[in-house]
């Protein structure tokens, strides 16, 4: 089987969004390693972030995988999420409900929850770190 898994980039923040993320899927780290973990020889490359986060796994379901890293110096820019959201189905209407009520607090609601005309309850968030999510459950 294929698994597709979103693997995400921050400006220095990614164990505040994590630990975000860890609290609203109510689940705990399958894996952290920060800068500082890379081998004595190669570590001159990020002495400027070795207690930020160089790869951190957070299982959401069974078949996903939450990804990331502070990867501000790797790419010399900021990083910015304009072009993609995450899609999250549900199996019940209420955890759809949770999901989307903790992921907005401090972030920006951009449509509301609601039944649709394709016969989903489905609403858009922007997340307090600027990841938009697609939260879906199936009525029919």
């Amino acid at each position: 089987m294929i698994t597709v898994n979103p693997y995400l980039y921050f400006n220095g923040n990614c164990e505040e969004a994590f630990n975000f993320y860890k609290s609203v899927f109510e689940v705990e780290f399958q894996y952290v390693a920060r800068y500082k973990d890379v081998p004595q020889t190669e570590r001159h490359i990020f002495q400027e972030q070795d207690n930020k986060i160089m790869h951190v796994s957070l299982p959401i379901s069974k078949e996903t995988i939450l990804m990331g890293s502070d990867n501000l110096q790797a790419h010399k820019q900021a990083i910015s999420y304009t072009d993609f959201s995450l899609s999250i189905n549900t199996d019940k209407k209420e955890e759809a409900d949770k999901l989307f009520e903790k992921l907005s607090k401090g972030g920006k609601i951009k449509l509301a929850m609601n039944e649709t005309f394709w016969g989903s309850y489905y609403g858009i968030v922007n997340d307090k770190f600027g990841i938009n999510w697609k939260i879906s459950f199936e009525v029919n």
